[in-house]
């Protein structure tokens, strides 16, 4: 997941994962433009993982075959989900981070993880 975001050219913040006993894994790599998720069902060979970004700084497409490959998929399957545009009174804010909050993301405070 973390060289899935890596790849993709996200700004990663926070990465954290938890194992389930016997088995099994929820994580989340919380990214600048968002975040790419993770919940697996070993038992069944099951993972169902989400690539929610923003604005058109990263290619979620580059996150999403990395993971198909690395994972091994037999049958993967890909739903995009457009959030469009969200209403504010009488002003339409659209779903992407405007140029100041992408640059505040590549300051030093937000640097990529090595």
């Amino acid at each position: 997941m973390v060289s899935a975001a890596k790849e993709a050219k996200a700004t990663i913040v926070e990465i954290s994962f938890h194992k389930f006993s016997p088995f099994g894994i929820s994580g989340v790599v919380v990214i600048a433009e968002s975040h790419i998720s993770i919940h697996t069902w070993p038992e069944y060979g099951y993972a169902a993982i989400d690539i929610f970004t923003c604005g058109d700084v990263l290619q979620p497409e580059t996150a999403a075959d990395l993971l198909i490959e690395k994972f091994q998929s037999k049958d993967p399957s890909i739903v995009e989900l457009k959030r469009g545009i969200l209403i504010r009174g009488d002003a339409k804010l659209p779903h992407k981070p405007v140029k100041e909050v992408v640059e505040y993301a590549r300051t030093k405070e937000l640097q990529m993880v090595p």
